[in-house]
């Protein structure tokens, strides 16, 4: 995935905002949108602990009221964003950074969804500090004011773009922000990938050659024979999309099963997938000569399946959780496996100054060295109040402090060496 400049808010001194943002000090490295800045989950901290005590980090605070559901946590400056089920509807929440406190809230659509065991909304909302973007489990695609949570404008997958209806475990995608461009994925016969006006809500464009059912998966965007473009898995396939236009540039079969939900992955023109049910890993060497793409399968092992954890790629290793469980190093470029370890069990991951941060679906979190020499455990503790369905949000560390969202609660610790 292309490097692009690091939405990294370095701040020595005061930073000062406009409105009722306030006033927050700090050494901030954003995490204004799924996965991050780059989508890619890592984080720019440094200075972390290298080895957790006994018991965990110290918890700062802990906030509740933010209702039920998988939603993520966003961040910009002296604030938090996420979504949640309340009994009248989804809500798109602000909370403060310094202790979790409430700042505003704002309906974005029914409560519930086509999953009546675990209901409620799955998107991290995405933020430019000016606006923040959120999509319910319905479809519902709402963008408001990042200091207020006054709405600006709000669009329907379904009678907007003429997208696919609520897949049978909610809408689940989170949107990507890309300068001015809004990217999201209704899927349907009108184009499975459109680009939004950011401000406005104004169609830029539907890409009317890729089309299908919408997945659980997100997209990312890439560079790639000096093309900007958003990569997108369904369940048919991988595709590339010229961001100028949305006009598909290259395609390449692959069969999902049941359901697709991890995250692609991108650097120097190769793409890695995964996904569960047996479909495994699959990476692709995409090229350009003369304007024209091609997508070049690498390899594929049916083995290296991830259910919805995601994969980090971190220097020339991918890692990720293999189902059942099996915490798995291999090597990007060619798919080989160089250890497997049980860890904490089957669960999602982050990463963090030199670590992976796991986070076991019904388990402890653990802090584990990102190393090919093999399975290297830094410390691990059991998350309070703890809820009674499996804690699927991915943990984030920024700021120097790790946030686990669990249904209503959302936990804050310290990650900093020395404090």
């Amino acid at each position: 995935m292309m490097r692009q400049a690091l939405i990294r808010v370095r701040l020595a001194t005061i930073m000062v905002l406009s409105g009722s943002m306030g006033v927050w000090a700090a050494e901030i490295a954003e995490w204004n949108q799924w996965q991050g800045p780059n989508r890619d989950a890592i984080s720019m901290d440094t200075g972390l602990l290298r080895q957790w005590p006994e018991g965990g980090p110290k918890l700062v605070w802990k906030a509740t009221g933010l209702g039920g559901g998988f939603a993520g946590v966003s961040f910009w400056a002296d604030r938090i964003f996420t979504v949640g089920d309340k009994e009248d509807g989804s809500y798109l929440l602000a909370l403060s950074r310094t202790d979790g406190k409430p700042l505003w809230s704002v309906k974005v659509g029914r409560a519930g969804g086509n999953d009546p065991q675990r209901p409620g909304p799955r998107c991290t909302p995405a933020t430019d500090g000016t606006l923040v973007v959120a999509l319910g489990q319905y479809g519902e695609l709402v963008c408001v004011e990042a200091a207020t949570g006054k709405d600006l404008w709000r669009k329907s997958y379904q009678e907007d773009f003429g997208g696919t209806a609520v897949p049978k475990w909610n809408f689940s995608e989170s949107p990507l922000l890309d300068g001015e461009r809004l990217i999201c994925l209704p899927g349907g016969p009108k184009g499975y990938m459109v680009a939004l006006k950011k401000q406005t809500g104004e169609l830029l464009w539907q890409a009317k050659d890729l089309t299908g059912n919408t997945n659980y998966t997100s997209a990312i965007v890439a560079e790639i024979g000096g093309v900007r473009q958003y990569i997108a898995l369904t369940d048919a396939q991988v595709a590339g999309v010229a961001a100028a236009d949305g006009k598909v540039l290259w395609t390449a079969p692959r069969t999902g099963k049941v359901s697709v939900i991890p995250t692609p992955i991108c650097r120097d023109g190769i793409v890695f997938v995964t996904s569960g049910y047996g479909v495994g890993c699959s990476a692709l060497r995409i090229t350009a000569a003369n304007g024209a793409f091609k997508a070049e399968p690498i390899y594929a092992d049916a083995k290296i399946a991830n259910h919805h954890g995601g994969a980090i790629l971190v220097g020339d290793y991918v890692y990720t959780s293999v189902d059942p469980g099996l915490l798995t190093c291999l090597e990007f470029k060619t798919g080989k496996v160089v250890w497997q370890d049980k860890g904490v069990g089957k669960g999602s991951l982050g990463y963090a100054d030199g670590n992976l941060i796991l986070r076991s679906e019904n388990g402890p979190v653990a802090l584990v060295e990102a190393t090919s020499e093999g399975y290297k455990e830094k410390g691990r503790f059991d998350q309070p109040d703890r809820s009674k369905v499996n804690s699927w949000p991915h943990p984030v560390a920024t700021g120097g402090r790790l946030y686990l969202r669990d249904q209503d609660v959302l936990l804050c610790y310290d990650l900093k060496a020395g404090s």
